[in-house]
């Protein structure tokens, strides 16, 4: 794709945006809780990609490539706006409750487990949008966009330990805040 793409194919083009468009917008959408601010930032990232993709090594995933430059990107937004990224209350404004939460079939559940799956999930981006940023990050990256470790690493430009302690952290943080709102393990 990127080949192609180098070679001035259109399609190409178009195929990686709408391979890559979801999940740049999922991770800046939640780093700066601002849908409007997010898609401006997600059409910088693809700007960003497409001046740069002659710079792109191909013995690196595509996808952790991409996401540095979205790293970088939000990034540098949120330090000239030094935008607040803790809200005070519930989720990030117009996001939907349990947005994050994919069920494979929801007719499958009962009203009550639905409603219980709903509030764990709209529990869950309350406890995630507390976190700090950087934390935020390394585990919307790692479970959301399924990174491992390394290419978190990378994308972030962090040593390895030191995205293990972040993820380690979140993961108490979450179940700190979890349970302060009433779910136990």
């Amino acid at each position: 794709m990127v080949a192609r793409a180098l070679e001035g194919s259109e399609d190409a083009y178009r195929d990686l945006v709408r391979s890559y468009e979801r999940p740049v917008f999922g991770l800046v959408v939640r780093m700066v809780q601002d849908a409007a601010v997010a898609e401006e930032l997600a059409q910088e990232v693809f700007l960003k990609v497409f001046r740069n993709l002659d710079s792109y090594d191909p013995r690196r995933k595509l996808s952790s490539w991409i996401f540095k430059i979205a790293h970088n990107t939000t990034l540098d937004h949120l330090r000239r706006k030094r935008l607040e990224t803790v809200p005070l209350e519930g989720s990030a404004e117009g996001g939907e409750p349990g947005a994050g939460l994919r069920l494979p079939d929801p007719s499958v559940f009962a009203p009550d487990v639905e409603a219980e799956r709903s509030d764990l999930a709209q529990a869950m981006e309350t406890a995630i949008a507390r976190l700090r940023p950087e934390y935020r990050e390394v585990m919307l990256l790692r479970f959301q966009q399924g990174l491992a470790y390394q290419e978190i690493a990378e994308v972030t430009g962090l040593p390895m330990g030191t995205v293990k302690t972040y993820i380690f952290r979140a993961r108490k943080e979450l179940a700190r805040h979890l349970t302060e709102s009433g779910w136990t393990p």
